[in-house]
Order: structure tokens, then C-alpha cells, then sequence
């Protein structure tokens, strides 16, 4: 095999690898009317550590991901949960058994970075690594205009309440159980997103069925 052959071939590897990983993946759009009543759904709402192996259901999974922090006014591209000055600086990550994905709002998509089961990485508890999804959030510090880093961190977590919120309660709404978590790793998270200069990981959600 002829030097030339070896660098194409190399080449064509590391195009098809970048490709996989950047595999947008449709969501089916998420269903914005009916279930539980909002006042119902509150005194619901609960933290829960007792997971079960069992995958959320595609719909399921839309439906998360637009409540948390999809786009509500298509119009303006204004989202479900609110943030200062609208600056949209929160980055929702997510780690299943099938791999490492990106939630991408404007599409309403996941975009997938590995293949990789990553689910141990997004926390220091046991139960991350049984749970279906595990959410991790991550703040675009950049977007935050020339505030002292201690202040952007602030308002990020702020934002990722919001956030954790609006998971809470459409797990009471679902029959599903979550449990917003700061006992994370972000050092470690943050080198397996390959996260880039400004971007910082902020808490983590894990969402699923209970025992």
C-alpha cells in the first residue's frame, strides 16, 4: 500500500468520524398541550435518587427537552425558561446509553458528539450510571457581556435553575422522577465535552423511572 493510499485512507477516516459525530438527529415535535394541571404538578414535584434502567420513550424525550429550555415563540426564538437579557448562554448536554448528545433548540434536535456511554462522568453518585439521562448544563460565559466571572457564574446558575425547574415539573407531570445535582466533577466534564475557551460546566439533572 502506497504512502498516498495510507494518508487518503487516514484521511477518509477522520472525515467519517467527524461526520458521526456531528449526526443531527430529529426530534418529534414536542406536544404542548394537555397534561398535569400546574398547581397539581407543584405539589407533586420532588427530588428522587432511585432510578431504573429504562429508556425514556422519544416523545418523552422531546417533550423534556422543549420544556426545559425549548423555544416557545418561534417568532422572537424566545424559549421556556428565561434569562438575562436574553442572552441564551445555557448549553443542555446529554449522556444515555447511546452516547453524548447536544440538544439543539433551534432545530429541535439532539446533535451527536460520541457514541460513548458517558453516563458516569456526569456525576459523582452511583445512580448516574443506571439512570436513562442524565442533563448537564453549561453556560456560554462569552454571552454575559464584561461582568466579573464570579457574577456571569452567578447568573448562569441562576438560568440553570430555571431550567432544573421546568424538568421537575414535567417529570410530576410524566410519572417521571429527577434530581438536580452540583456533586459533579466539572473539570472532568468539561474535558469530555471538549468544551472550548469560556464555556463552563454548571450542574447537572438526571432524569428517569423509579424502583
Amino acid at each position: 500500500m502506497t504512502r498516498k493510499l495510507i494518508l487518503i485512507l487516514s484521511i477518509l477516516f477522520v472525515v467519517s468520524n467527524f461526520l458521526m459525530a456531528q449526526e443531527l438527529i430529529k426530534l418529534p415535535a414536542p406536544q404542548k398541550i394537555g397534561g398535569m394541571p400546574l398547581m397539581q404538578a407543584l405539589n407533586e414535584r420532588s427530588s428522587s435518587r432511585d432510578f431504573i434502567d429504562k429508556d425514556l420513550t422519544e416523545q418523552q424525550l422531546s417533550n423534556l427537552l422543549w420544556a426545559a429550555f425549548g423555544i416557545n415563540r418561534e417568532d422572537i426564538k424566545k424559549r421556556t425558561a428565561p434569562t438575562s437579557r436574553n442572552n441564551q448562554d445555557i448549553e443542555i448536554y446529554l449522556t444515555t446509553k447511546n452516547g453524548l448528545f447536544l440538544y439543539k433548540a433551534e432545530e429541535h434536535a439532539l446533535e451527536k458528539k460520541s457514541d460513548k456511554d458517558f453516563r458516569e462522568v456526569s456525576g459523582k453518585q452511583d445512580f448516574v450510571k443506571v439512570a436513562p439521562l442524565n442533563l448537564i448544563y453549561v453556560s456560554n460565559l462569552n454571552k454575559l457581556g464584561n461582568s466579573p466571572l464570579e457574577v456571569k457564574r452567578i447568573t448562569a446558575a441562576t438560568h440553570c435553575g430555571f431550567i432544573g425547574q421546568n424538568v421537575y415539573l414535567y417529570c410530576a407531570s410524566e410519572g417521571l422522577i429527577s434530581v438536580f445535582r452540583a456533586w459533579i466533577d466539572k473539570d472532568k466534564i468539561a474535558e469530555v465535552l471538549k468544551l472550548p475557551e469560556g464555556f463552563e460546566v454548571i450542574y447537572s439533572q438526571t432524569v428517569g423511572y423509579s424502583k
